[in-house]
Formats: C-alpha cells, structure tokens, sequence
C-alpha cells in the first residue's frame, strides 16, 4: 500500500529565547536554513522539543509566521505543531495557521486526562475532519497518558484520509511490527532506538533526534535503513541508546524537558544557540553542555561534529 506522506528525516526546530525570553528571530532562521543545508527538507515547529506545550498564543503566531516564511523553498515541507490541553485551542491555531499558508500540521491528544475511546474519536473528528484540506501527523507519546495501538491507527486512517504520518519514540519490536501491518498507508516515524529494527521490517521514516550531533552520520543512518543494510544500522542504534544513557546520568537532574536536550545537539553546530527554555522548565548548564560535548568527541567520535 503507498504512503500518504513520503517517506524521509523529520527534524525538529527548536526556539532561541534571549535572556529576557524573547523570540531571537534571526538565530531561528538560522537554525532553519543549517538544518535545510544540511539535507533535511522536512521540519516542524512546536513539538515537546520546540516547546508547543509552553508558547503563548503571540508566540505561536510570530514563530509560525517566520518558519512559514524561512522555508518557501523548493522540495522542503513543514509541520505545524500543536499542543495544548484545550481542543479549541488547537482548533483555533489551526486555522490561524491555515491563514498563513500551512498545510501540514502535527497533533497529540490533550494531557490533561487520559482520553476514552469517544473523546478520541472527537478529537481527530475536530482536527483532521473539521481541515478536510489539510495533512495531519499524530505524534503518539506517553505524556498525553493514552498511546494509541496500531489497531487504532487502521481504523482512524480509514476513517480519516487525510491522517498521514505518526511520530512513535519506541523500541518495542512488537508495536513496531503492529504499527507497519495495522497502517502501512501511514508514514511512521521513528526515533534512532526504533529505526533500525523498524527499517529492517518495512518503509519507516527516520525522526532524527540524537543524531542531530552529527547530520552526515543520521543521512548515512536512514539511508541504510532504506537499503535495510543491518550490518551499518545495529551499531548505530546501539550507541544511540548507549550516549543517551550516558547522558541522562549526568544531565537528568538539571533537565528533563526533551527541549534541553535536543538545544544541545543544535548547540554542537550552532555555538551561539541558548540552552534555556521557557519558564518554568529548565535547560542544562554550560558545564553539562561542555561534558556533553567531550563524551562525544573523546568516546563517540562519529557523533561528534568533528569527529
């Protein structure tokens, strides 16, 4: 069966806030032109790496307006996220969004309570059934309290043409099988722990998180996933898992936003790019930044930039 969104590298952007937690506009754009020259064409904003849960409203709309702007390029597509405990909420930036030109949006369920069986029907009924001419990616994680199952991906891409793509972090063989023969209409993409085994099994997309440590390292990543080149892939998603714990060891008490950690992958290409997140969550230090940097450099040279 073809995929409704093709497959490739989904990145995130993260938000450069200045000291008195401004948007720094310009570091943004050139957050997003490294990214795009460094062969990734696919992008979005506000996932729990880009601090969608955090942005007011005004944020929401000045950010969206400039990564809308920054990427009228050729070839490149975008994704704007969406995260807010109110329905109406994400309704009503949709369609702000949709004015400005997107298309393309990426949703989880609301985290205030574990959604039922009904209110999840409501929710993709209010998003993708209320934007029939938009695409939508459902990005599936622990923190919304409600993992949807492959079975209920079938179902909510039958009933829902325009569900294309899902963004599920989970190394469990299992549901990665489930997620391939329960929807392979849609686009599953899946972080370094899961891609290679997800590789090995059918057409997955590659979310590129980690390996934003070294972009030519995570290309050469999922372009042996598509060739199903095991040999290449089993090594690399072994020191995935290996690095990440390493620094959850030494990092976890200063941090636990996704946000912190992915602004230090981009910090290792971007030296100007700040750490700190919006209140109230906080960023790791430059002391964690700088043992970050020399784990990779001194232990894991092919994730380091200049290793």
């Amino acid at each position: 069966m073809s995929k409704r969104y093709r497959q490739c590298i989904l990145a995130t952007c993260c938000v450069p806030w200045r000291e008195d937690f401004t948007f720094d506009e310009a570091l943004f754009r050139a957050q997003v032109r490294h990214l795009i020259a460094g062969g990734i064409s696919d992008l979005y904003t506000f996932g729990t790496a880009g601090e969608g849960y955090a942005v007011t409203e005004r944020q929401f709309d000045e950010i969206t307006r400039v990564f809308l702007d920054e990427t009228q390029i050729d070839g490149v597509q975008t994704m704007t996220g969406l995260i807010s405990l109110s329905l109406p909420t994400i309704v009503e930036r949709i369609g702000r969004a949709r004015d400005m030109g997107a298309r393309r949006f990426q949703i989880s369920l609301p985290s205030w309570g574990k959604l039922s069986d009904a209110e999840v029907d409501v929710f993709f009924r209010e998003t993708c059934g209320r934007f029939p001419d938009c695409e939508f990616l459902h990005y599936n994680l622990l923190r919304t309290h409600r993992i949807l199952t492959p079975a209920e991906y079938g179902v909510l891409a039958r009933r829902h043409p325009n569900l294309v793509a899902t963004k599920n972090s989970t190394t469990d063989i299992d549901r990665l099988r489930g997620l391939l023969a329960e929807a392979p209409q849609l686009q599953h993409f899946i972080t370094e722990g899961g891609f290679a085994e997800a590789a090995m099994m059918g057409e997955c997309g590659f979310l590129i998180s980690l390996a934003n440590t070294k972009p030519s390292l995570g290309r050469a990543y999922f372009e042996a996933g598509k060739r199903r080149e095991k040999a290449f892939l089993e090594p690399v998603q072994r020191e995935s898992a290996e690095i990440i714990a390493e620094l959850l060891a030494f990092a976890k008490t200063e941090a636990h936003m996704d946000g912190a950690f992915d602004k230090m992958f981009l910090r290792l290409h971007l030296p100007g790019f700040p750490l700190r997140l919006l209140p109230p969550y906080a960023g790791v230090s430059e002391a964690t930044m700088e043992r970050f940097a020399r784990l990779l450099a001194e232990k894991y040279p092919r994730w380091s930039p200049g290793g």
